[in-house]
């Protein structure tokens, strides 16, 4: 994959989602990959307002009348081959803000342009508290990927208890994805 985005969501820079960030990130480089990164925390990023009659320009015309950091964000994802998704986990979920985001997507992406049907996604779920809720947080997010047809090639739980060694292996996988496609390993 020449050119892949990277997308994180939360407020610490230089917590366990950070690390692991930074971790994909050196594994994109070192693989080939252009590599562009947003922190989400740092964009203005409403949510969907379900304006008109529950749905705006998005149906209509695959765009959304909120005026922030969303429609550029959009337009440097389609430009882009690949997506990965790293966030901190709250109450078994993605944060706010990436949800937000998603919302407005899938409303975009779902009923007009599907741009982004195909599109191989790396999901990263870090957990700080007991690493119970990284797993069902990666079930959310891959729901709602397949719901506007796009992949996840790969799923990543991260916890405070294994971040010694999947911080090595994040850096792997993000190596192996932009390397991407690859056949699977026996």
């Amino acid at each position: 994959m020449e050119h892949v985005l990277l997308i994180w969501a939360s407020p610490n820079r230089d917590g366990l989602t950070a690390a692991a960030k930074n971790a994909v990130l050196r594994g994109l480089v070192a693989g080939g990959a252009r590599a562009d990164e947003v922190w989400l925390n740092r964009c203005a990023m409403q949510r969907c307002m379900a304006c008109g009659d529950g749905w705006g320009l998005c149906r209509a015309e695959g765009r959304c009348v909120l005026k922030d950091d969303f429609a550029a964000l959009y337009e440097r994802l389609r430009a882009a081959q690949g997506l990965v998704l790293v966030t901190p986990v709250y109450w078994h979920d993605m944060a706010e803000g990436l949800k937000a985001f998603l919302d407005r997507l899938r409303r975009c992406e779902t009923a007009h342009s599907h741009a982004l049907r195909g599109m191989q996604c790396l999901l990263v779920a870090c957990a700080g508290g007991s690493g119970l809720g990284a797993v069902p947080c990666l079930a959310r997010m891959e729901e709602t990927l397949d719901h506007m047809k796009m992949e996840a090639a790969e799923r990543v739980p991260v916890t405070q208890f294994n971040r010694g060694y999947m911080l090595p292996a994040l850096e792997g996988a993000g190596r192996a994805f932009a390397a991407w496609p690859q056949t699977p390993q026996e």
